[in-house]
C-alpha cells in the first residue's frame, strides 16, 4: 500500500472511532482508541483520552502501527 493510499483512507474515515496498536521496541506494543481528529500531509492525529496523539502515514505503510476502524 503506498502512501496516497493510505492518506486517502485515512482522509476518508475523519472523525471515525479507531484502535491503533504502536508496535515498539524490545517486544512493546502501546494500544490506543480514539477518533481520528486531524489530517495533516506527514500525519493524522487521534484524539484519545482527551489527549492527541500523532502517527505517520509512513508508519503505517512500514507496519509500525496497525489501525482498525470500529
Amino acid at each position: 500500500m503506498n502512501l496516497d493510499n493510505i492518506k486517502a483512507e485515512i482522509k476518508s474515515n475523519l472523525n471515525q472511532a479507531v484502535a491503533v496498536t504502536v508496535y515498539g521496541m524490545r517486544n512493546k506494543t502501546n494500544h490506543y482508541v480514539g477518533i481520528i481528529s486531524g489530517i495533516y500531509p506527514n500525519i493524522f492525529t487521534i484524539l484519545t483520552d482527551g489527549e492527541n496523539k500523532s502517527f505517520s502515514y509512513a508508519d503505517i505503510a512500514t507496519k509500525e502501527i496497525k489501525i482498525e476502524y470500529l
